[in-house]
């Protein structure tokens, strides 16, 4: 009994560290239990229970009777649509669009529409275009009658009448045709009103759009004596997309039945007989601010609260006062911009001095990302050196040139902020005058931005009068600011793209290949592409062309090429010159086709792909953007593999060469953007032809033509190697270009000293 005592005792003392645990097990699942009857319970009694069904609980979303989502919930669940093919149709390909914004139906967001006359169009309107245009994604202006002349980048519409009844009536009817499909918020002002732009946007993010919005400076009607408000206009207001559809069937009748002598007054009205909707300044917990100016009002001395957080301001009277306004506004933003800063850098401060690594942990500047790591010798960000005259690591390679341009701006600004910066934080016991910048760094970190050190030398003068020269160092940064979206127009790939293919005596072995991949890639996958070739002959050649023609081979290609596919003509185009400047072929070549043309200048040695033809339908925008990709060219595989195998594997088909920036032979844009710019450069040069031998079609669209320049890698552009034959009829330029592209895609540096290495050993023994 007492060793049964004792192996009980050992048991329990054993089991003493897990009897909470245990315990705690035990009560856990009884009451798990415990809630799963209750639970079964009271659904089982509820199903149970005759009479209606219960009402829904608050903030939940109303059903119908079946079960299915009620009106409320159409706009935010998915709902999956059947796919049925009939089978007694032909079966048609399905485009998709390129963007999933537009399959999905999503809208923009916010569509401005100005007020404005025929007196005002040419004052206050353009002070509205110059002041807040450029921060609404899309602005229009609608008057009753235009003036003769339209001021510059403004979008207009007129009516035909100045009663202001009527231009109310025909502009939401036209936003209504033209814009009610494609966005979410309407905001309606006049040209003698301010409005914050950055406000205005920020307060349309935080409305829900599923909801009628009438949304404004909230006014009694004159006379009237029920609750009902109309939305001032003079101080803007904004519609959602919603009342606008709902509001549409009825403006005839509005126009027909009520009468106004205000449109604003007109409008508010007529949402409120037909709709039963009424003007409100406050919702969903946004707040829609206005300030009423008085006269003789001075902008700068305004302090009031209601005037710094006002969205609108009215009335504007003149267009210095409507920049006195933006000014004043412009001012008070980014005050609030630099406090925010000031407050968010002290909390990263505080919140790092909390981490492991304490306050060493706080990178300078604070809240900018800290300088970019190298982790070899090869990641190593170089710093360029510059002085206020000079710049030692230039654009074309040369060790030295001078500071121009948007080069000599940025140094002239950063030093300028750098005494500034000086100033601020020693003034007023000393003051700062730069005397002479003794050496300039600076250099592109992409994970944080421009990074500036500065040897100044600069004299310092104290409030006694005194003076002394001193040299100090200062480092700054002009970091990376917030991203923006350029927006671009809409491009589609059902464009064709026309290929055109110049070729010289010295092409013709490459010929072949081309022909069978522009065959593969783009006519046995029917892409609306096609292809006109342009035969340059020399003057010899063209003189025997009718005894021995050296094109005659492909011609024949050609022919067998319109042979196997019966609905493809292949043009060709002959030309005779001893020097085929780019410039003079294409001239030939545009005048040969319609403007709108989208040409994708090849040379003989592409390889023509459905992917690269996409983008390069995608990246050339008419009266926009042409587009000059960076083909990829392989090296030489002599010096690359020295008899060895060569890689097979498609991963690494970019390995074994170089994109090559020296080339611009491969170039897509339209040709009429090629026409207009051919017009201002030959009213530069008039009849000096002789110009046109220097100049690549890069050349005419850089120096004549206010598009934008895409210049990129494209890695569907793969080109074997070959040793191209350089002209030296051309111009000094192009010849070096073209040596250095034969130069630097011989083989990478590495594969280049092997070689000299092997032949060294070769020589020694």
């Amino acid at each position: 009994a007492v060793a049964a005592a004792m192996r009980l005792g050992a048991v329990l003392s054993a089991l003493r560290p897990a009897l909470p645990l245990l315990l705690g097990l035990s009560l856990g699942c009884s009451l798990s239990l415990l809630r799963a009857s209750w639970s079964h319970g009271a659904a089982e009694e509820r199903c149970l229970a005759p009479g209606p069904p219960a009402p829904p609980a608050r903030g939940d979303p109303p059903e119908a009777a079946d079960g299915r989502p009620g009106p409320g919930h159409e706009d935010f669940r998915p709902r999956i649509v059947p796919y049925y093919r009939d089978p007694n149709k032909p079966y048609k390909k399905v485009l998709r669009t390129r963007y999933i914004q537009t399959e999905l139906g999503f809208h923009e967001r916010l569509f401005v529409a100005v007020l404005t006359s025929k007196a005002t169009l040419n004052t206050l309107a353009v002070a509205v275009n110059k002041t807040v245009a450029h921060h609404f994604p899309r602005l229009l202006y609608f008057t009753g009658l235009r003036s003769a002349k339209v001021p510059h980048g403004m979008v207009l519409v007129a009516h035909g009448d100045e009663r202001p009844i009527w231009l109310m009536y025909e502009t939401m009817n036209y936003i209504h045709q033209h814009f009610g499909s494609d966005y979410d918020w309407f905001y309606i002002m006049q040209d003698d009103t301010y409005a914050q732009a950055e406000q205005v946007k920020a307060l349309v993010t935080h409305l829900s759009i599923n909801q009628d919005v009438y949304l404004g400076r909230a006014e009694e009607f004159i006379g009237g004596d029920e609750q009902a408000r109309y939305c001032h206009g003079g101080f803007g207001y904004l519609l959602s997309r919603s009342l606008l559809l709902k509001l549409h069937p009825h403006l005839d009748s509005c126009r027909n039945e009520i009468l106004s002598v205000r449109p604003d007054e007109w409008l508010g009205r007529c949402i409120i007989d037909f709709l039963g909707i009424t003007c409100v300044s406050q919702l969903q917990g946004q707040h829609y601010r206005t300030y009423e100016l008085a006269k003789n009002t001075e902008p700068e001395k305004e302090e009031e609260e209601d005037f710094q957080a006002a969205l609108a301001v009215h009335p504007v009277s003149d267009m210095t006062l409507m920049y006195r306004l933006h000014k004043q506004f412009s001012r008070i933003q980014l005050d609030r911009v630099y406090q925010e800063i000031q407050d968010l850098q002290m909390q990263i401060r505080n919140l790092t001095a909390l981490t492991p690594a304490g306050e060493a942990g706080v990178t300078w500047p604070v809240g900018i990302n800290a300088p970019f790591l190298p982790k070899s010798r090869f990641e190593v960000i170089s710093w360029d050196y510059f002085t206020e005259q000079h710049l030692f690591s230039c654009p074309d390679g040369s060790p030295k040139c001078e500071l121009s341009g948007a080069s000599k701006a940025d140094v002239s600004e950063i030093i300028e902020s750098a005494v500034e910066q000086l100033n601020r934080l020693y003034q007023p016991l000393l003051r700062f005058s730069k005397r002479q910048l003794l050496n300039g760094y600076r250099r592109f970190d992409p994970t944080r931005g421009m990074e500036y050190t500065l040897d100044l030398l600069l004299e310092a003068a104290t409030q006694k009068g005194h003076s002394h020269v001193l040299a100090k160092r200062v480092s700054l940064v002009r970091p990376l600011s917030k991203v923006e979206i350029i927006p671009m127009p809409y491009v589609t790939e059902a464009t064709r793209v026309q290929l055109v293919l110049p070729l010289t005596v010295q092409d013709l072995d490459f010929v072949a290949n081309f022909l069978d991949m522009f065959a593969m890639n783009t006519l046995d996958t029917h892409d609306n592409a096609l292809l006109t070739l342009l035969f340059i002959y020399h003057p010899y050649d063209a003189q025997r062309v009718g005894q021995m023609d050296v094109f005659a081979g492909v011609k024949a290609m050609v022919g067998e090429l319109e042979k196997r596919y019966a609905d493809v003509k292949i043009p060709w185009i002959s030309v005779k010159t001893e020097v085929p400047s780019q410039v003079k072929l294409m001239d030939i070549v545009s005048k040969k086709h319609p403007v709108d043309t989208l040409f994708f200048l090849a040379s003989v040695w592409t390889e023509i792909n459905m992917e690269f033809l996409n983008r390069c339908r995608m990246n050339t925008i008419s009266n926009w953007q042409v587009f000059f990709p960076v083909h990829f060219q392989e090296f030489n595989p002599a010096l690359v593999y020295r008899g060895e195998q060569t890689a097979s594997s498609n991963t690494d088909f970019l390995r074994d060469g170089h994109f090559d920036r020296h080339s611009f032979a491969e170039a897509c844009f339209y040709n009429s953007d090629y026409m207009t710019a051919r017009t201002k450069l030959a009213a530069d040069i008039l009849d000096r032809d002789e110009v046109l031998e220097s100049m690549e079609v890069f050349d005419v669209f850089l120096h004549y033509s206010g598009l934008h320049l895409f210049r990129a890698v494209e890695p569907g552009l793969v080109q074997k190697y070959t040793l191209r034959s350089c002209n030296p009829r051309l111009s000094e330029e192009l010849y070096h270009r073209c040596v250095l592209s034969n130069l630097e895609g011989l083989a990478s540096r590495s594969h280049l000293a092997m070689a000299l290495f092997e032949q060294e050993q070769a020589n020694s023994t």
